[in-house]
């Protein structure tokens, strides 16, 4: 492989940073983001992602030679980049509808500095056909070159499991995609140079692509039979995890926990397959059953808690209650499409004074986008009517939750992640 290949990486969030600081370490990177803000942050050496440590950015953009990481938001900089590589955002809008924008954008972008004989890379989550059916129409629209003759093509899946230190960017398998059999080789190789867990080299870019949105729709769609389990068990009076642990003994029993899904990913990817589904003419039933069930947790969560607090006397109408947590998931700060938020606003519509405490969510960012001033853990001083747990992190096992609650509170555990004896319920 050329070993001369000087990348872009186009988007640097949590996708697009972890990836360019491993290819720094073989390669000269050039990463690239429209946020200003964000690029004078990683300049600094800091990622408020914890993506990537702050020594680790530090080492990758001090480099060694030419294999360094630089960053930046201005497109000219990528101008003696061969190797384009795409992390944008892929989310939906409030109807549940695909949104390419990012997309369309940063191909835009790409093509004002594409040469001939460049490779443009996607990593973001799309429906089969959006790289060469969206995607390089654009390139070539705006570059005036031509498809696998003047620019070529790849596919690349990420697979970035944020906050996770065990299984990151490196130590996760790859699946790539070329436009024509020599192109899927240099982008297979490219990965393979840094990826020590492997690379698994997909006949075509639609197989990858598809590929990448199934993963997570299979997970969606466990989690969504483990929600209505978990309803059912819950008329039943049978604890689910009980349930789980049981079946679990058996070898070929997968098991999966309820609760809430969000996230940039499970929450989202299913609805981009639905909609390819859709436009060729089939309804895609368990899809979109499974995203109801999972879209609807929230509001069910908060149901639950109301109907403890009635049964235990607890004050509801203008009573006092506490979230924990609300991130999409645990040990993490990304707060993208996180279900905990429905739990907060269907307890406001019983006119409920909500508290939201979380030591991994960015303040500033909170209340930006859901108007909530984050309480500090150490300064939470009342005494609620109910506490949910709505994300376990690892800082709430140790709060004395005797002292937040009265002999009618109610304490739900949306996790299963608190001592059983001392909770009131849990999914």
């Amino acid at each position: 492989m050329d070993k001369q290949h000087k990348i872009a990486v186009i988007g640097l969030g949590y996708v697009g940073l972890p990836l360019a600081v491993a290819f720094a370490e073989k390669f000269s990177v050039i990463g690239f983001d429209i946020n200003q803000e964000r690029v004078d942050e990683l300049a600094s050496g800091t990622d408020h992602t914890l993506e990537v440590s702050d020594d680790l950015l530090q080492e990758a953009l001090q480099g060694n030679g030419d294999k360094k990481l630089e960053v930046t938001t201005k497109s000219k900089d990528m101008r003696d980049a061969n190797i384009f590589i795409v992390t944008v955002p892929t989310p939906t809008d409030k109807n549940r509808q695909p949104v390419l924008t990012p997309l369309i954008k940063a191909s835009e972008t790409i093509a004002k500095v594409l040469k001939d004989g460049d490779i443009v890379i996607y990593e973001s989550t799309v429906y089969p056909g959006v790289t060469e059916e969206v995607c390089v129409p654009v390139l070539e629209q705006h570059s005036g070159k031509t498809f696998n003759k003047d620019f070529f093509a790849g596919y690349s899946p990420e697979r970035i499991n944020p906050g996770d230190k065990v299984h990151t960017v490196t130590k996760i398998l790859k699946v790539t995609a070329g436009s024509t059999p020599e192109v899927a080789k240099i982008v297979d190789d490219l990965y393979a140079s840094v990826i020590t867990a492997g690379t698994h080299l997909a006949p075509s870019i639609k197989v990858a692509e598809a590929a990448k949105v199934i993963e997570n729709s299979q997970r969606d769609i466990n989690i969504a039979f483990v929600n209505e389990l978990s309803k059912i068990f819950r008329l039943l009076d049978i604890d689910t995890n009980d349930v789980l642990d049981a079946a679990a003994t058996k070898w070929n029993f997968i098991k999966f926990s309820p609760g809430l899904v969000g996230g940039h990913c499970i929450g989202v990817d299913p609805y981009y397959l639905a909609q390819k589904a859709l436009e060729v003419g089939y309804n895609p039933e368990i899809i979109l059953s499974g995203r109801r069930m999972n879209d609807g947790m929230g509001k069910y969560v908060a149901s639950e808690v109301i109907k403890l607090m009635l049964n235990k006397e607890a004050k509801v109408k203008n009573g006092k209650a506490l979230v924990l947590g609300i991130t999409f998931k645990e040990n993490c700060p990304d707060t993208r499409n996180t279900k905990a938020i429905d739990v907060i606003n269907e307890l406001k519509a019983y006119n409920m004074d909500i508290d939201v405490c979380d030591p991994w969510a960015d303040q500033k960012e909170v209340k930006t986008l859901f108007n909530i001033d984050l309480l500090r853990c150490e300064d939470i001083k009342n005494t609620y009517d109910a506490v949910i747990l709505a994300v376990s992190h690892k800082e709430f096992l140790d709060f004395d939750y005797s002292k937040l609650t009265n002999e009618h509170s109610v304490i739900f555990d949306v996790k299963s992640f608190l001592p059983k004896q001392i909770i009131d319920g849990r999914l």
